[in-house]
């Protein structure tokens, strides 16, 4: 078994950390840029490498106030990741949630990616596409000089980080005078690659100098990477609860739970709504760019002006097979665990599939701001900073496609379909067809559907900030300094989807199997699938691929409008027009005042700040209102919902506003020269997610039974709140080491839960259980045979009930559908409350050196596994470790890491999950990851990485382990590069 599941107990990390060693936390002062360096007081890095970046950072985090951490370069253009992300995770409190193997998103005391605020030089930076969220993976390292974490409560700065603000600071050529530059290039070997180069280039190039004295500064860093790899997963989209289930002879049917005294059996049961696996080649490139510019024309004044980009687009061509499994009379045998779990199930009929996707979605960030830094005498400091940002994500990139595809051919000519997840890290499915064999031919594959998709989104970020500092140089009291300050920033989030619908007549009814030869399809054997996982010879044991262009060109010329009137093949994903579209606008003004004092107690020299933040936020929303007219029938297995055509788009908009009143308290004691006690208290917050906050009604667009969902915003949603409480202790004992331990409390109000309400409305009839839908089933059932969801669809068009297309259409005489309509709301108040703590130890001049960190959390804001009612847990919660052993001595360079995470709650909602909305758990994950340095000479270094050494797996679950939802396998990387300096 050469998956890893590591379950750290409390006492097992901290053994660990006497053992190993992870990042240090690195303080990096943000740079002034200005009068200072005029002055020559500017940061000069006397040490280069891992020891001099612990040094560093060691040392500033020793000066810090409240609790900061964070990592700087160890020489320019020389990160110790070169993914942003990957770095953070080394970093105290803090882990990564992955995307495509790499990480992307921060969680930061357990409070996920969108709690979390991402400045760039002190600005607030937009979340990628309509999210608040930031895909780190998306910016590399190159042109950072260092990373802020802000773990406490600031006054002065921006709001929204309620775990954490983290800083990206880049090169300022007035900081780091004359000439300076680095130039490296490396190339990328992806174990798991197939379809793509074996070795992908990436290069990058920083450059700093000064002119005329420092007057004048230019610096600019450029860097391109590509990766071609291959990603193998199985997944389920979602379990469905409490289905109905036929009676069986008792020979088919095994059920583990509990009885009950009456001798029914107790507690909720789950089934699985398909089950799929697939393979996608995927190939990234990633481009980024800075270029700032600095004038110096007075030793009292500073102006800067800087512009940062970065693209990124990622390519994927795919292959998935799969089953689609429907409830109740289709049942035939199952398994039942202790929790009520499927770990088998016999499924009659609906389909088997082969499906091919492509698609490219491109990332496209901009920033431009300009400062001016202007010192007017010894007493007084004044800064104006504005900028304008925005972040893009754009799914359609697909110059061929403008949107992202999926090609669905198959066949529902089966008898049954068999889940079995008794054994092996995977479940599997195998289906009997017709044909007597557990293999559909290559002949027998027809058409089901296709449907276009696109959804690009934006968020915008204009930020004008006015900031002031009076230094007390004349007065006699222990006040150092007030700062105070004026902000107003304009944030819009929008985004409009288009779905062609399920284009080519869903549901192979009719058949054109025709329409593919038979040497379109290539057979493969699932031998060697997924081999890092634990699963013996996988069912099913082959699949078919083929080119998603050929099959995509064979059905636009034969299914036309003349073969299939309203359900023509069209690649066009706005068919129908704009299926959904919303913007949510935030105008928040904002005032903070903060002093830091200085004054000694009993001999103990003390540090502390005070501070307020005052908030006052306008919020408008703004939704496109489409109007439901019917639900159809459009195949066993496919409900579409019907719009009115040729009307008037409705666009509702909604008004929210809120305010909030942010104060702060920091309090530092130097207990002794190497013993320093912090005590920090504050407030901060984090905004309503955007879905959440976008007014009007939706209802889905493929309302299956037990998916008949729907979702209402809410504009006047109040942000997270939270009170923060932190104690620390930190004892540095010798030159770059030290060791320190941390208690944090968060107790957040404004928690906001979702409830569902059944909801019917008027004219939107429900064909199932209908009359004709009761009759279809008597006809079946009269003649001995099953009523699967096939048998029931074939019987009402037989019996007439279908209309010109061989669609059944609802009528008057059928109930109204009971929607389940979701709607936020804030709700009470939970708790988060943790320990950190961290070691790093420099062993003299050796070379040798570790740091160790661990993070253990706890709260009240779990998710109850046990109840089907809508919770309001939080997502991202999970204790993290960190390791780091490193040697440097005599241009020799060699560091071993280990990061590792405990399970964790991903979200709340399936894809085709209960309306009850089900969770998404993350197995742990533990990653080693190893590096090299060799200076040939002062200016040249050789290098090579390794990622992801032991080629570790992810693994997701629903309620319980035994719930598969995902299964994914990477493997490892490694690069080979030359870095010069000057």
């Amino acid at each position: 078994m050469k998956i890893k599941q590591f379950t750290l107990s409390q006492t097992a990390v901290a053994v660990a950390m006497v053992l190993a060693t992870a990042p240090l936390p690195a303080v990096h002062a943000q740079e002034q840029a200005t009068v200072e360096s005029k002055e020559k007081n500017v940061e000069v890095i006397q040490i280069k490498g891992i020891r001099g970046s612990l040094i560093r950072s060691m040392d500033m985090k020793r000066e810090s106030n409240g609790v900061v951490d964070a990592i700087s370069a160890e020489e320019m253009g020389k990160f110790p990741d070169t993914n942003l992300a990957e770095s953070l995770q080394r970093i105290t409190g803090v882990s990564v949630s992955r995307s495509n193997g790499e990480g992307s998103q921060i969680t930061v005391r357990g409070f996920g990616p969108d709690f979390n605020l991402i400045t760039l030089n002190g600005r607030q930076m937009p979340g990628t596409g309509y999210t608040r969220s930031f895909n780190l993976e998306n910016l590399s390292s190159e042109g950072v000089s260092a990373l802020e974490i802000q773990k406490t409560a600031r006054a002065e700065n921006p709001s929204g980080g309620l775990g954490a603000t983290v800083n990206i600071v880049t090169t300022k050529p007035l900081s780091n005078p004359g000439q300076h530059g680095s130039v490296s290039a490396k190339g990328l070997y992806d174990s798991s690659n197939v379809a793509g180069e074996d070795v992908t280039p990436e290069f990058a190039a920083v450059y700093s100098n000064t002119f005329d004295d420092e007057r004048y500064g230019i610096a600019f860093s450029f860097s391109h990477q590509q990766r071609d790899f291959q990603k193998q997963q199985a997944n389920i989209q979602g379990w469905q609860a409490n289905v109905a289930l036929p009676d069986l002879d008792p020979e088919f049917v095994v059920d583990r739970r509990a009885t009950g005294a009456d001798g029914e059996k107790l507690g909720n049961y789950y089934f699985p709504k398909d089950m799929n696996y697939g393979i996608e080649d995927i190939e990234r490139e990633r481009t980024n760019g800075q270029l700032t510019l600095q004038f110096a024309p007075t030793d009292n004044f500073v102006a800067t002006l800087d512009y940062t980009a970065s693209n990124a687009v990622t390519g994927v061509e795919s292959i998935g097979w799969g089953v689609w499994n429907e409830f109740g009379g289709n049942i035939n045998a199952y398994e039942l665990d202790e929790n009520g779990t499927a770990v088998y199930a016999d499924i009659g009929g609906n389909d088997g599939s082969f499906t091919a996707n492509r698609g490219t979605t491109e990332i496209k960030a901009e920033s431009v701001g300009v400062n001016f830094n202007w010192t007017a005498n010894a007493d007084w400091q004044f800064e104006l900073d504005y900028h304008d940002s925005n972040n893009k994500a754009d799914n359609g990139a697909d110059k061929g496609l403008g949107s992202q595809g999926q090609i669905i051919l198959g066949s529902d000519q089966l008898i049954t379909k068999y889940y079995d997840y008794r054994t092996g890290d995977v479940p599997q499915a195998w289906i009997l067809w017709k044909n007597g064999t557990n293999e559909l031919a290559a002949g027998e594959i027809d058409s089901n559907f296709s449907q276009f998709t696109h959804s690009p989104g934006e968020t915008s970020i204009e930020q004008l900030q006015l900031n002031g500092q009076w230094t007390n140089n004349d007065f006699q009291i222990p006040l150092v300094n007030v700062k105070f300050g004026a902000a107003r920033t304009e944030q819009t989030m929008g985004g409009h989807s288009g779905w062609s619908g399920l284009r080519g007549g869903p549901g192979f009814n009719p058949a054109y199997p025709q329409i593919f030869p038979d040497q379109m399809f290539i057979r493969h054997s699932t031998d060697g699938f997924l081999d890092s996982f634990n699963m013996g010879s996988l069912n099913p044991h082959y699949y078919y691929s083929y080119d998603f262009d050929e099959a995509l060109a064979r059905q636009l010329a034969f299914l036309t409008e003349d073969v299939m009137g309203a359900d023509v093949y069209s690649i066009d994903p706005y068919f129908d027009g704009i299926d959904s579209e919303s913007y949510v606008e935030e105008v928040t003004n904002s005032l903070f005042l903060q002093s830091q004092w200085d004054t000694e107690v009993a001999a103990i020299p003390l540090q502390f700040n005070i501070g307020v933040r005052y908030e006052e936020t306008d919020v408008t929303s703004t939704v496109r209102q489409r109007v439901e007219t019917q639900v159809n029938w459009e195949s066993p297995s496919e409900w579409i919902t019907q719009y009115e055509q040729g009307g008037t788009d409705n666009f509702l908009e909604q008004q929210g506003k809120h305010d909030v009143l942010l104060p702060m308290f920091d309090l530092k004691a130097d207990l002794t020269d190497e013993l320093v006690a912090r005590f920090s208290w504050g407030k901060t917050i984090s905004r309503a997610p955007l879905g959440f906050l976008a007014g009007g009604r939706s209802l889905s667009g493929s309302p299956k039974p037990g998916s008949r969902s729907g979702s209402q915003g809410n504009t006047n949603l109040l942000p997270f709140e939270s009170t923060n409480l932190d104690f620390t202790l930190e004892y540095y004992y010798a030159e770059g080491s030290y060791a320190a331990i941390g208690y944090f409390r968060k107790d957040v109000d404004n928690f906001i839960q979702t409830t569902i309400t059944e909801t019917t409305i008027e004219g939107l009839h429900d064909i199932l259980n209908g009359p004709r839908y009761q009759q279809a089933v008597r006809d079946i059932e009269a003649r001995g045979e099953q009523a699967t969801s096939t048998a029931i669809f074939e019987q009402m068009l037989a019996n007439g009930n279908g209309n010109a297309d061989g669609k059944i259409e609802p009528d008057a005489a059928d109930p109204l559908i009971v929607w389940q309509i979701s709607q936020p709301a804030n709700t009470d108040a939970k708790s988060v409350d943790g320990f950190e703590v961290a070691v790093q130890h420099l062993f003299g001049e050796s070379g040798f050196g570790f740091g160790a960190n661990a993070t253990f959390v706890d709260g009240d804001v779990k998710f109850d596994v046990n109840s089907l009612q809508q919770q309001a847990p939080l997502t991202g919660l999970s204790d993290s470790a960190n390791a780091q052993l490193f040697y440097e001595r005599d241009g020799l360079s060699v560091k071993l890491t280990y990061a590792w995470r405990d399970e964790y709650l991903i979200g709340v909602g399936q894809s085709q999950g209960s309306a009850d909305a089900p969770p998404q758990f993350a197995e742990s994950y533990g990653q080693w990851d190893f590096s090299v340095n060799y200076e040939l000479t002062d200016e040249l270094t050789v290098f090579a990485e390794g990622i992801n050494l032991t080629d570790e797996t992810e693994r997701g679950y629903g309620r319980f382990k035994e719930q598969f939802l995902f299964a994914r396998q990477y493997g490892p990387r490694y690069t080979l590069g030359a870095r010069y300096r000057f």
